[in-house]
């Protein structure tokens, strides 16, 4: 993983980590049913975050690998990126 992003994302993680711990504690404490939606969607965008941060490294390390190696190994790269984003056509 390049050093960059794996900080960057382990230091999001940790961000979520506490979001959700606070997303349980307001469950636990019955907090106004709105602002736990709210507190949901917060972590809901902080994930598409670290998500955009896990493709960049994908992309910039393992799938231009992929795609020098060319044939399979691209058409392997390919499939993978679109099975993670449900666009899988098979």
């Amino acid at each position: 993983m390049i050093d960059d992003i794996k900080k960057r994302a382990l230091h999001r993680a940790a961000i979520i980590e506490g979001q959700v711990r606070g997303l349980a504690k307001m469950i636990e404490n019955e907090d106004y049913c709105m602002d736990i939606i709210a507190q949901s969607r917060a972590i809901q965008k902080a994930l598409a975050s670290l998500d955009k941060l896990l493709v960049e490294n994908h992309l910039r390390t393992h799938v231009a690998h992929m795609f020098a190696e060319g044939g399979a190994e691209r058409d392997q790269a390919v499939a993978e990126l679109l099975k993670a984003y449900d666009f899988d056509t098979r």
